[in-house]
Formats: structure tokens, C-alpha cells, sequence
């Protein structure tokens, strides 16, 4: 699948809406760079994520990741890449509510919802419940995947280099680079 430019500018524009609401203030430039990341599915207001990436470097990275309300990141992990155990990673919540799941003993009854159709693909259930100033860090190639609360999310990440290409997700029909392909007058 592919989203159009003219979705990726309206998703752009209800992302900097939901930071403006937090006080989060973008340059021109970091507001024409918000990721729209649909993973393939074509259906990013349910299984989707929005990143307004500061820095990533060889060292670090800094983001936001911005949630639509009950918008589902999917179940993925950060393998070790080029003798570099993988990407390490702290969320803190600084809007809304959002529960991430990790590996461990699973919650008997998650607040989350799973994506109609992709049920089958979210295998760990270990429920972390992040509200504004709490955070959780989680470790290098462990499966996880969040979703926001019924009024969306924001949250901060802080990790060591982002190499989203090498993600693994566990739904094999996701694409984790965005597609954009340009509007046509018709």
C-alpha cells in the first residue's frame, strides 16, 4: 500500500495540532518532516504512528511519537544490527495515556484494543500504563508494541540509534518506510 502526499499533509497538520495542544512547539522545517508511518496497511488513523524525529545520530536519537486516539503502533523489536546489540529505548509519556506492551507475564485483561483483521500479529501482552511524566525503558531486540487512549498520545523517545529499516515487525505484510506517492488532478 501507499498513502497519498495529500493524506501524509493532512496527517502532518493534525500531528502539529496535537503538539501545539501540549505546548511541544516545531520549526517550519521539523513540521514538514513529520513521518507518516501507515506500515502498508493503509490504515493509519488505526494501525499507524506519526514521528517528529530531532536528532539520530550514530549515538543517540531523539523523538516524539505522536498517537491518534486508540492508533495502534504494531508489534515489532529492534534487532542487533552491524555488531550493535540494537536499539534501546526510553518512552515518556507527555500527553494522554498510552499502554505499551513488552515481553513477560502477560496482563489478564489489557486496556488495549487489537487492529480488527491483525489480531493474530500481537503476541505479547506484559501491560505498562504510561501516563504524563511516567516513562519505561525498554530493551535492545525485545518485542513491543503501544497504543494511545481514547484522546491520543505523545510521547518522547530517547534511545540509542534508530535504524527503523531493520525493524522486525510481527505482521509480515508491514512495510516500516512509508510509500508516498504524489496526488493526481483527475
Amino acid at each position: 500500500m501507499m498513502i497519498k502526499r495529500s493524506e501524509v499533509e493532512k496527517y502532518q497538520k493534525k500531528t502539529v495540532e496535537f503538539l501545539s495542544q501540549a505546548g511541544i512547539v516545531l520549526t517550519e522545517e521539523e513540521s514538514r518532516n513529520i513521518e507518516i508511518a501507515e506500515f502498508g496497511l493503509g490504515e493509519v488513523e488505526t494501525q499507524g504512528l506519526q514521528l517528529v524525529t530531532y536528532i539520530n545520530t550514530d549515538r543517540y536519537c531523539a523523538k516524539e511519537l505522536v498517537l491518534f486516539a486508540r492508533q495502534t503502533c504494531p508489534e515489532h523489536l529492534h534487532p542487533p544490527v552491524n555488531g550493535e546489540p540494537g536499539k534501546m529505548e526510553t518512552f515518556r509519556c507527555r500527553w494522554g495515556k498510552v499502554w505499551l506492551y513488552v515481553e513477560g507475564e502477560a496482563t489478564e485483561k489489557i486496556q488495549a484494543v487489537l487492529p480488527r483483521g491483525s489480531e493474530e500479529y500481537y503476541t505479547v501482552f506484559h501491560e505498562i500504563e504510561l501516563n504524563p511524566g511516567k516513562q519505561y525503558t525498554i530493551p535492545p531486540n525485545t518485542r513491543h508494541w503501544f497504543q494511545a487512549g481514547d484522546e491520543g498520545a505523545i510521547v518522547s523517545e530517547f534511545s540509542s540509534t534508530s535504524r527503523d529499516e531493520y525493524d522486525i515487525f510481527t505482521d509480515p505484510r508491514i512495510e516500516r518506510i512509508p510509500k508516498i506517492i504524489e496526488d493526481t488532478n483527475s
